[in-house]
C-alpha cells in the first residue's frame, strides 16, 4: 500500500502555501533597501525602520519546518494518542501509529478491521465507521471501555485520497475513501468520574436507608379504620426527598393521620424529616386539635433547622363524628372520595410552611361517612414541570373517582394512573384511608349508645344501670361486664364532683376493644395521682387506670374536656 496516496488532507493548505511563496520574495525586497541609510525612503515613501534595523545575514532567523513538508505518517506518527488509518468498506488497515502499536498491539496491513482490530468491535467503533464512511461526517463517542480497563475517547473522521478527489471531479477511476480514528485516553477522568457516580450512589443509598427507617415499619389499624401507604422515592438521578406519613391511635377509637415533605433532599432532609416526624407522634400524645399540633411545630421546626422549611397536613378522625377535623401547613389538600365515586376536596383553612412563623394555624373540617376513603399525598404524585400542579391535583380527583378496591390497591392505582415510575424525578408519598360501611354479622360487632347525665347524685346510680344493661345487651362476659360497670362508675363520679354540665356517658362497642367515655363542660384535665391513706377522694383515675388497658382525656372542641378508658375484648 502506497501510503503517500493515503496522505491527510489537510484544510488550509493553499493559505500556508501562499505564506511560504511570499516568504520567499522577502530577501529580494531586502536586497533593493540593503544600501539604504537610515532615513531612505522606500519606493512608496515609507521608511522600512523594521528592516534595516534587523538586516545582515548575522540576525537572519533559521528556517523552521514548514506543515506541508511533513508527511501525514510523519505528523501521526508522533502524535502520543493512538491513530488508524482505514480505506473501504470492509476498513481495511492502512496505517497505525506507534501509540496504536504500544496500546494494542501491531496490526498487519490489509487486514479488515473486523478481523485484526478487536478493540474497535469492544469500543462498539464498527457500526460507526460505516456511517462516518457513508455520510462523509466526523463522529465521536465519549469514554469507551475497552477489556484492559483504559476508556477512550474516539473521533473517527472521513478521509479522501486525491485520487477519490479525482473521482468526484470528473477524472479517472479513484479510490475508495477512508477513516481516520483518532482515540483519546481518558482513563484517569473516567475513574474519577466513576469513582464520584459510586459515592453518589452510596450516598443516596444511606439516604434512602435512612428515609426508610424513619418512616413507620408497620401501620397501626385502627378499628374503623383501613388505612394503606406508599413511599416511592425518586429515580437514581433525583437525591432522596424529605417526604412522610404516619397513623396514630389517640385512643377512644379516634385516630390522626399525617403527611409531610420536607423541602430539601438528601440525608439532611432525611434527617429533618425523622425529628419532625418524632415531634408530630409526641404532640399527637397531647390530645391536643390539629391547629394546636401544628403551631408548635412550626415553632419545632424553625429550631430544628432555620434553613429547612417543611409542608405538612394533620387529620384526626373520630368515629362518633364521622369526619375528619384537619389542619394544612402549606400542604396539598386532602381528598374524600364518597361510595357513589364523587370526589370532595378539602378547602381551607391552610396556612404557611412550617419553619415561617407569625402565622396563627385554624382547623377545619371534611365528613368521612361509612363507605368513604380519604387521600392524603405529596406534591412527588401531582406535580410535573410542564403543568400547572391544580391540574396535577384535577389528574388525582379524577383517578380516585375510578379508584376501588382496599386501601393498598387504590394506592398503586393511584401511582399508576399518575405516570409515577422508578424513574420518577421526585419523592412520592400517599396515605389512603378508608371508612368501610359494615353490614350483616360485621356491623353487629360495632355499637354506641350514649346518655346524657341530668339532674344530681341520682345521675350516677342512673349510669350504672345504663352501663349494665348495654353491657348485658353485647353479650360480654360477666367479668367485663362488671369491669366496664365500674369503670363507668368511677368516671362519672368524677365528672360529677369535678365537672360542670352538660354531661354524657358514652358507650362504645368494636370488633377489638370496648370504649367507655364521659364529656362535661369543665376544661380542667384529671391526672393520675397517689392518695393518701386518709383521704376521701382522689382515688378514681388509679382505680381505673389498674383495670383498663388505657385511658386519657382530651380538652373538647366546645371549651370541656373528655375522659375516656378502654378494655381489650378476648379474643
Amino acid at each position: 500500500m502506497n501510503f503517500t496516496r493515503w496522505s491527510a488532507r489537510l484544510p488550509g493548505t493553499q493559505r500556508r502555501a501562499a505564506t511560504r511563496d511570499n516568504r520567499s520574495s522577502v530577501p529580494a525586497a531586502r536586497g533593493e533597501y540593503a544600501g539604504a541609510g537610515p532615513g531612505s525612503a522606500t519606493p512608496d515613501g515609507n521608511t522600512p525602520k523594521a528592516f534595516g534595523e534587523v538586516s545582515g545575514p548575522a540576525s537572519e532567523p533559521a528556517p523552521g519546518p514548514v506543515l506541508e513538508d511533513l508527511s501525514a505518517r510523519e505528523l501521526l506518527g508522533r502524535l502520543p494518542a493512538p491513530v488508524a488509518l482505514v480505506y473501504g468498506p470492509d476498513h481495511r488497515i492502512a496505517y497505525v501509529n506507534d501509540a496504536y502499536a504500544a496500546a494494542f498491539g501491531p496490526r498487519p496491513t490489509g487486514a479488515t478491521a473486523a478481523d485484526a482490530m478487536p478493540e474497535l468491535d469492544e469500543l462498539s467503533l464498527l457500526p460507526l465507521m460505516d456511517q462516518v464512511l457513508r455520510s462523509g461526517t466526523p463522529r465521536t463517542v465519549k469514554s469507551r471501555k475497552v477489556r484492559n480497563g483504559s476508556s477512550y475517547t474516539v473521533t473517527c473522521t472521513p478521509v479522501a485520497t486525491p485520487a477519490a478527489h479525482a473521482k468526484e471531479d470528473g477524472g479517472g477511476e479513484g479510490s475508495e475513501s477512508g477513516v481516520l480514528v483518532y482515540a483519546a485516553d481518558v482513563t484517569d477522568h473516567a475513574e474519577a468520574a466513576e469513582r464520584l457516580r459510586t459515592s453518589e450512589r452510596r450516598h443516596r443509598e444511606t439516604a434512602v436507608t435512612l428515609q426508610r427507617s424513619l418512616l413507620p415499619q408497620d401501620l397501626e389499624q385502627p378499628d374503623d379504620l383501613r388505612i394503606a401507604a406508599t413511599y416511592q422515592p425518586g429515580g437514581t438521578d433525583a437525591a432522596v426527598g424529605g417526604d412522610w406519613y404516619d397513623v396514630i391511635t389517640l385512643g377512644a377509637g379516634r385516630t390522626a393521620l399525617v403527611i409531610g415533605d420536607v423541602m430539601g433532599r438528601g440525608v439532611r432532609a432525611a434527617a429533618v424529616m425523622g425529628q419532625l416526624r418524632t415531634a408530630v407522634r409526641a404532640y399527637a400524645r397531647l390530645d391536643l386539635p390539629p391547629h394546636e399540633v401544628l403551631q408548635l411545630l412550626d415553632g419545632l421546626a424553625a429550631e430544628i433547622d432555620a434553613s429547612q422549611i417543611a409542608t405538612c397536613a394533620y387529620a384526626v378522625h373520630d368515629p362518633n363524628e364521622g369526619r375528619l377535623v384537619y389542619a394544612s401547613a402549606g400542604h396539598l389538600p386532602i381528598l374524600v372520595r364518597d361510595e357513589d365515586g364523587s370526589v370532595r376536596r378539602a378547602e381551607d383553612p391552610t396556612g404557611p410552611p412550617l419553619g415561617t412563623g407569625g402565622w396563627i394555624h385554624t382547623s377545619g373540617t371534611i365528613a368521612l361517612p361509612p363507605g368513604s376513603t380519604a387521600v392524603l399525598y405529596t406534591d412527588g404524585l401531582v406535580e410535573r414541570r410542564s403543568e400547572d400542579i391544580d391540574e396535577g391535583v384535577a389528574a388525582l380527583e379524577r383517578a380516585l373517582s375510578g379508584a376501588k378496591g382496599s386501601p393498598q390497591v387504590v394506592c398503586d392505582r393511584l401511582i399508576r394512573s399518575l405516570g409515577v415510575t422508578a424513574e420518577h424525578d421526585d419523592d412520592v408519598a400517599v396515605l389512603v384511608v378508608q371508612h368501610p360501611a359494615r353490614t350483616g354479622a360485621n356491623a353487629e360487632l360495632f355499637h354506641n349508645a350514649s346518655l346524657d347525665l341530668l339532674g344530681g347524685i341520682e345521675a350516677a346510680p342512673r349510669a350504672r344501670a345504663f352501663a349494665t344493661g348495654v353491657l348485658t345487651s353485647w353479650r360480654f362476659p360477666v367479668e367485663l361486664c362488671d369491669l366496664g360497670v365500674l369503670a363507668a362508675s368511677e368516671l362519672v363520679a368524677n365528672s360529677l364532683q369535678h365537672g360542670t354540665p352538660p354531661m354524657r356517658l358514652g358507650l362504645r362497642r368494636t370488633d377489638r376493644r370496648l370504649i367507655i367515655e364521659v364529656t362535661d363542660g369543665d376544661d380542667h384535665l384529671p391526672r393520675r395521682r397517689r392518695a393518701e391513706p386518709a383521704d376521701e377522694a382522689g382515688r378514681g383515675i388509679s382505680i381505673v387506670a389498674t383495670i383498663a388497658s388505657s385511658w386519657g382525656s382530651r380538652r373538647t372542641p366546645g371549651g370541656g374536656k373528655a375522659v375516656w378508658c378502654e378494655f381489650a375484648l378476648p379474643q
